[in-house]
């Protein structure tokens, strides 16, 4: 259990129903998304090439490339912020799943 405070998925939801909430973020050269946790399975969708770095709750980093027209999907999982290392602004949609109970 993570004593960060935790910010927003993303910028903002760009489309949400009872299926689906989507989200936009946009990350400047060197920038980091706040502590964030994902709740919810969800498909990263790359709008610009990104070369990011995750920072985990428990310490790991993951190094991670993307490109446009790729989908990435993740799991629910432990608090981590994003740092965009390019020197070109990063673009995503990301497409979190709602479980059906």
């Amino acid at each position: 259990m993570t004593t960060r405070q935790l910010g927003p998925i993303g910028d903002k939801i760009i489309f949400e129903n009872d299926e689906i909430r989507v989200w936009s973020l946009h990350l400047k050269p060197g920038e980091r998304q706040p502590w964030h946790q994902h709740l919810l399975p969800y498909l990263v969708v790359p709008i610009t090439h990104g070369k990011n770095k995750m920072i985990f709750d428990d310490g790991r980093e993951k190094d991670t490339i993307e490109s446009p027209g790729e989908v990435l999907w993740r799991e629910p999982g432990i608090p981590h912020e994003l740092i965009n290392n390019s020197d070109w602004e990063y673009s995503n949609v990301l497409v979190e799943v709602k479980l059906k109970t």
